[in-house]
């Protein structure tokens, strides 16, 4: 198994749903009009809270300066899990749960946080960039660690760092933070960029407009209908995270769908909103499904977490999820 250090720095930042307005502009040239920007890092995520920005630094120059974005304050790092070599964005997704134990336990064993995002193509595992030598430390002896630069891969170089860590004491992972479910059901698919221009329009609206303001935290949400919509472009592969009744806005046949069909419930983690300095989140949710043997994508943002599992076991996810927590 390769692990792959991507070239790009990132921010992650949140806009308030009241200041969406002005960073329209800049989001539309980022998401749709990406040959007039040096952008090839990013993601847009709407939550019932806030958007979230996964972006890379060019990227970042096309939004303006305002009091409605905060911004993480750390440049991320990509990392990719890919099996049997070749470019991530273009082989089969390994899955959060698959990568659990060689990845996120061991990175949450010695206190490294993780921000995570899965797309249609692949897994994102986000560190921070000064966690790096430590993370390289850490995987080294699972992994063969590869630098990507301009689309090649390089040996990563071992930055220093051999020795003077402590073995850290595992300990169990109790599930700490409120679960909730929402009643909707979401897709995960993607679309040829190719037929980008044709939905740009409805796209847009999707993003920007349909959902209006919602309230901030609004507890009745927890347990219904949430408004959740991600939208990633990453070295030019879309990835769309939406609804079932969104995706039935979109015209026959533009959408990738798979075989099965398979529709995903999500699993939302925090009641208040989650620091990243806090570590093993993602852990104490992919550890139980990867030992249940559940895919899942996972998707950090701002504010909270969200996993998204197949719409059969869900029951079951969340049963274990709460039983490992009371347990505890």
């Amino acid at each position: 198994m390769e692990l792959h250090i991507l070239e790009h720095s990132l921010k992650v930042a949140s806009i308030e749903k009241e200041g969406i307005q002005i960073c329209t502009h800049g989001l539309i040239k980022l998401a749709f009009l990406a040959s007039k920007t040096r952008c090839k890092f990013f993601s847009l995520t709407e939550t019932p809270e806030d958007y979230t920005i996964i972006v890379d630094e060019e990227g970042f120059k096309e939004l303006p300066q305002s009091e409605h974005i905060s911004v993480a304050d750390a440049t991320w790092l990509a990392l990719n899990v890919v099996s049997g070599g070749g470019n991530a964005s273009n082989s089969q997704p390994i899955g959060v749960t698959k990568i659990a134990k060689s990845v996120i336990a061991p990175l949450a064993d010695h206190n490294i946080s993780v921000f995570m995002l899965s797309t249609y193509q692949t897994d994102f595992i986000l560190v921070r960039e000064r966690d790096l030598p430590m993370v390289m430390h850490t995987l080294s002896s699972e992994f063969t660690l590869l630098r990507v630069v301009n689309g090649e891969t390089f040996a990563a170089h071992d930055l220093g760092v051999t020795n003077g860590f402590v073995k850290p004491k595992l300990v169990p992972r109790p599930i700490i933070h409120p679960l909730s479910s929402p009643s909707n059901m979401f897709c995960v698919t993607s679309l040829d960029p190719d037929t980008l221009p044709s939905v740009a329009t409805l796209l847009m609206d999707v993003m920007f407009y349909s959902g209006g303001p919602k309230e901030s935290g609004a507890s009745s949400e927890d347990s219904s209908h949430i408004r959740f919509f991600s939208f990633s472009l990453i070295e030019g592969y879309i990835s769309l995270v939406m609804d079932e009744q969104t995706t039935q806005r979109f015209p026959n046949n533009v959408l990738f769908t798979s075989a099965s069909g398979e529709l995903w419930k999500m699993v939302r983690i925090g009641g208040q909103p989650l620091g990243f300095d806090e570590c093993g989140i993602v852990a104490q949710i992919s550890e139980p499904l990867a030992t249940a043997d559940i895919p899942a994508y996972y998707i950090s943002t701002f504010k909270f977490d969200h996993a998204l599992v197949p719409e059969e076991n869900i029951q079951s996810v969340i049963g274990a999820l709460r039983t490992k927590s009371t347990a505890q």
